[in-house]
């Protein structure tokens, strides 16, 4: 059963009888609004998305290659104790994140105090040894992160994952609560919920801070997408027309003397600063893919000379690879001076000969990941898998031990969800938005919460059939409106 022993965000620890009182109102709206009712919510809700074209694309399949993501109409809610406490840890982490990618392109402290083994860091493909040296404008190279949590008990949250490349989902974020402004108007009555619609000024606000010359509105932005073609192009689309900034493709672009101009029917314009939604492979053909049509020629020059933003900065993949991952209590510590405030899931590392033969004699207890992997592609979750899935990973892991990490299975906690056959528990995971600018970083009071629909599954991502959820941040204590 899906929950069994897991925490219940609504009704509390497994044999508590006292369970969350806090939350009673949404319990009784739960339990008051017929099956029927709701079922006819979501509904409206997704048909909605679809008609917006809110979709993503499911790689691997002939048929139906762009779906809608699964929107849930039972919403998830955080206490304003449980937000407070967040903020601080997701603050803490990534202005260590961005401590870290400013050394390690920079001067390497951390790799001569041997916080981090250098060839993790160094040998590892996510590094970007062209751009060591660079120095992004107001010295922030992780401007978007999307950090992702999960939860196994009151007071227990972990960090699964840093996203600090292209993280993305924020559309799905500010969608998912227009729907429920709309479809369930009394829950924001009985609820004082903290605004997100706030989110693409503030974004907008975070480039124009990083601007290498004018700031706020002299500052040209744009969003660099890779075309209609990107599973993502729906939310590349909704912030640029947001934010009110041009979307481009590389076509709309071109470097002269070291500078970034865009094409206009009234002359070229300066850019200041690209959001850009292009994986650093294919940004620069003359830096890295030679036969990349999606990038711009000349951009890592502009970017290296100082006369370009590039948001989220070239090289940040090397923060977010799982092998570093593993390391980032010790380099949260080594930049705050403190202890992580967001613990880490224990993690494997298979590089190493004892993690190996650990992952290697409990593969069918353990969740073993790529490195480099993402969108749940490339894992193994030893309790649900097949014998001949696992003994697939263990040659995998025979054969190239340095590409896997494996970490404990954890009992995610589970909320009230609507299913076939009526609400009921399923786990999730969430994915908070932190900006970081010139000014200092803030954390979106809200974000993504991902939900495995499938009974039982604890694989959240929507590529792997699991849904969206809105998250409910609540203003103050009790949260009553």
């Amino acid at each position: 059963m899906a929950g069994a022993g897991a925490f219940d965000e609504i009704r509390g620890t497994p044999g508590d009888p006292a369970g969350r009182p806090e939350f009673a109102r949404l319990s009784q709206w739960i339990e008051t609004t017929p099956a029927s009712e709701l079922d006819r919510r979501q509904k409206a809700a997704e048909a909605a998305f679809r008609q917006l074209g809110i979709t993503f694309a499911v790689y691997g399949e002939e048929e139906s290659a762009e779906r809608i993501i699964p929107f849930d109409i039972v919403p998830r809610i955080f206490t304003a104790g449980e937000w407070a406490s967040l903020s601080e840890g997701l603050v803490q982490r990534v202005e260590a994140i961005n401590a870290f990618l400013t050394d390690v392109y920079g001067e390497r402290k951390i790799l001569k105090d041997k916080i981090v083994p250098e060839e993790l860091i160094l040998a590892n493909p996510q590094f970007r040894p062209m751009l060591a040296g660079a120095r992004p404008p107001h010295g922030v190279f992780a401007h978007i992160c999307g950090i992702d949590l999960v939860r196994t008990g009151p007071d227990e949250f972990w960090v699964l994952e840093d996203n600090a490349r292209t993280p993305s989902g924020v559309s799905y974020m500010l969608e998912n609560r227009e729907a429920m402004l709309r479809l369930c108007p009394e829950l924001f009555e009985q609820f004082d919920v903290k605004p997100i619609d706030s989110y693409p000024d503030a974004l907008l606000e975070t480039l124009q801070s990083v601007s290498p010359r004018s700031r706020g509105a002299e500052a040209t932005c744009v969003l660099l997408t890779p075309g209609h073609f990107n599973s993502a192009f729906y939310e590349h689309s909704f912030l640029a027309d947001s934010m009110g900034i041009e979307l481009v493709e590389a076509a709309d672009l071109e470097v002269d003397d070291d500078k970034v101009w865009m094409r206009t029917i009234e002359g070229r314009v300066q850019v200041d600063v690209i959001y850009r939604r292009i994986d650093d492979d294919y940004l620069d053909p003359l830096v890295f893919k030679p036969d990349s049509l999606l990038g711009v020629p000349g951009i890592i020059a502009a970017y290296m000379a100082g006369n370009v933003a590039l948001v989220n900065a070239p090289g940040t993949g090397i923060a977010d690879d799982k092998a570093i991952y593993s390391y980032m209590p010790e380099i949260v510590k080594y930049y705050s001076g403190g202890d992580a405030k967001l613990p880490n899931v224990e993690t494997y590392r298979c590089r190493e000969a004892d993690a190996l033969q650990y992952t290697l004699e409990n593969l069918d207890k353990l969740v073993v990941k790529l490195v480099d992997g993402s969108g749940g592609y490339g894992m193994l979750v030893g309790p649900t898998a097949t014998r001949a899935q696992i003994e697939e990973f263990r040659a995998a892991l025979i054969a190239e031990p340095q590409r896997y990490i494996a970490q404990p299975t954890l009992a995610l906690s589970t909320v009230p969800t609507l299913t076939e056959s009526g609400v009921a528990p399923r786990h999730v995971d969430f994915r908070p938005f932190v900006l970081s600018g010139a000014k200092g970083v803030t954390v979106t009071p809200g974000g993504l919460t991902r939900v495995a629909l499938r009974e039982g599954s604890l694989v959240v991502n929507s590529s792997q059939g699991g849904g969206t959820k809105d998250s409910l941040i609540l203003a103050g204590p009790g949260g009553a409106a």
